[in-house]
């Protein structure tokens, strides 16, 4: 029974992705920015409802201009943030590629980065820092990889300089899956490790039904802070606010240590799924 309701789903979820695309291409060049934005958080909140997900959002989302950073623990987590608050989100430049996907994140507006390419993340900021100052709401995952949910890993500061240089706020954001009959965490849509994404899609699809929980901290602005110690403290924000929704808020090891610039552009939406490939050398 489980595998047919999963199997309906994964039709419905594959039309309405496709309905999505036909949007973009004939109706978005007749829309104004806010009307597409307005179509893109109905489409998310739509999908999650097709694939089961319940949405639970907590506290208030900031206006733009804002840059928004959150945990990473699936590849779900873009549909639950555009859900929740339309955002352009900032991606590995593989997704642009990506069949079908590709061209719904294009659609939505996403900034994409080449991860290996330090110049890359220098010039991505400067168009984030641009798009702040034109208002909008920007959204990272400085963990630069997918975790279980268990603990945070160290926060990369790459890409916080584009609200430095715009002079924006930024607005910590807790993300969380739980179970929606006990309300204890759920693991069903973690991608990470050997997961494939075929794979951790159809165990969202035939899994216990959960809910996606958002939960909004207090925007801030860097304050004369270096974006090394903002992206620390940014952080301990984030684990803050898992805990006072029930999630675990502990920290890998030697994280503060660790919370620094990547090499090129981690933190940014898009699975790695080794996390240590995330973390840069002590």
């Amino acid at each position: 029974m489980r595998v047919l309701l999963a199997f309906g789903r994964l039709v419905a979820a594959l039309w309405h992705a496709l309905a999505g695309l036909a949007t973009i291409v004939f109706i978005f060049p007749r829309l104004d920015a806010q009307q597409r934005q307005q179509r893109v958080q109905a489409w998310a909140r739509q999908m999650l409802r097709v694939m089961g997900v319940g949405l639970q959002v907590r506290g208030t989302a900031a206006a733009g201009p804002v840059l928004i950073v959150a945990n990473h623990i699936s590849w779900l987590d873009i549909l639950v943030l555009h859900a929740a608050h339309y955002c352009r989100f900032v991606s590995k430049s593989d997704v642009r590629r990506w069949p079908l996907v590709g061209r719904l994140a294009t659609g939505a507006g996403t900034l994409y980065i080449e991860r290996e390419s330090r110049r890359d993340a220098m010039r991505v900021a400067h168009h984030m820092a641009q798009a702040l100052r034109a208002g909008d709401v920007l959204a990272i995952f400085p963990e630069g990889t997918t975790s279980d949910g268990s603990q945070l890993l160290p926060f990369h500061a790459n890409l916080l300089q584009a609200a430095i240089t715009a002079g924006a706020p930024v607005q910590p954001v807790a993300l969380a899956f739980r179970d929606a009959a006990t309300g204890a965490p759920s693991r069903t849509a973690a991608y990470i490790g050997d997961d494939t994404l075929v794979g951790s899609l159809w165990r969202t699809l035939a899994g216990a039904p959960f809910d996606a929980v958002v939960c909004f901290g207090e925007p801030e602005h860097c304050a004369g802070r270096n974006r090394r110690a903002w992206a620390q403290q940014l952080r301990e924000q984030v684990a803050q606010l898992r805990a006072l929704d029930g999630e675990p808020g502990g920290m890998a090891d030697g994280a503060a240590e660790r919370a620094q610039d990547s090499a090129a552009g981690s933190a940014v939406g898009g699975s790695q799924r080794d996390p240590r490939a995330a973390v840069p050398p002590s």
